[in-house]
């Protein structure tokens, strides 16, 4: 006797899917062998790696550890999801450029951990790229580029705006520094 499956709908990387899961299949079961999305990686099932990692609502979550009836009105990004159709996002050009491709197979759940990173803070430090992928193991010892490549890829990326002063900020008065009020 097989086990009742449960209708989930979910948006995939922009598109609406509309499918039916076993109780027990991980979002990463049914990425994989359900809608054929093989770039999110599946390596330890204990969210020890973060090979595969995805974005749930904006949120990077190791998809082994969801179950996809979890995942039931969500919007998940896989890394086949970040790049422009026909292009590359800034932070995998950005890990070609830097050499943070070794063998590949963490590649997928760094750069998905990278672009929540990114998405969260432009502009980050060293030490806030390296908390950013903490979750993400690379059996290839590849750190330093791959540190090099979010830095890289950030400062690809359009400077802040100045902030708008307020008014009655100091700051915002044209003689301010002047005739202090």
């Amino acid at each position: 006797m097989t086990a009742a499956r449960i209708p989930i709908r979910l948006t995939v990387n922009g598109r609406a899917r509309a499918i039916e899961v076993a109780p027990n299949h991980t979002l990463l079961d049914v990425l994989r062998a359900d809608l054929r999305l093989t770039g999110t990686k599946e390596c330890c099932l204990v969210g020890e790696c973060g090979a595969c990692t995805v974005l749930v609502d904006g949120e990077s979550v190791d998809s082994c550890l969801v179950l996809a009836a979890e995942a039931d009105g969500a919007a998940v990004t896989t890394v086949e999801g970040l790049a422009p159709t026909g292009g590359l996002h800034a932070l995998q050009q950005a890990f070609l450029d830097t050499g943070a491709v070794q063998c590949g197979f963490c590649i997928p759940g760094q750069l998905v951990s990278a672009a929540a990173l990114l998405a969260r803070t432009p502009h980050p430090t060293r030490a806030e790229v390296e908390d950013g992928l903490a979750g993400n193991l690379c059996r290839c010892a590849g750190y330093e580029q791959i540190i090099e490549a979010v830095l890289a890829a950030a400062l690809d990326r359009a400077e802040p705006p100045e902030p708008t002063p307020v008014t009655g900020d100091r700051a915002s008065t044209p003689d301010a520094s002047v005739a202090p009020q």
